[in-house]
């Protein structure tokens, strides 16, 4: 059985205004030895057990592509690993 492990975030110079918010708020703390803060979206997706790795990556990439990121704005990265049943 196969797991697709999904990070979805901004791409370069698309406004992120929960990032900024959250490096001000920890600048305000006292922790200013951050240059940046990007924020993202986690999702784990489980594959059935009679997929295939590369069915997995296909499903998981056009999964990605068609609901889970914008791709006007945002890119993803994704992990595939393999877990027993």
């Amino acid at each position: 059985m196969w797991k697709a492990k999904v990070v979805v975030t901004y791409k370069p110079g698309i406004l992120d205004p929960e990032a900024k918010t959250i490096h001000q708020a920890l600048t305000s703390l006292g922790y200013t030895d951050f240059k940046n803060v990007e924020t993202g979206k986690y999702f784990q997706l489980t594959f059935k057990e009679k997929m295939t790795r590369d069915q997995a990556e296909s499903v998981a990439r056009e999964a990605c592509d068609k609901l889970l990121s914008n791709p006007v704005i945002q890119k993803y990265t994704f992990e595939m690993t393999e877990v027993s049943g």
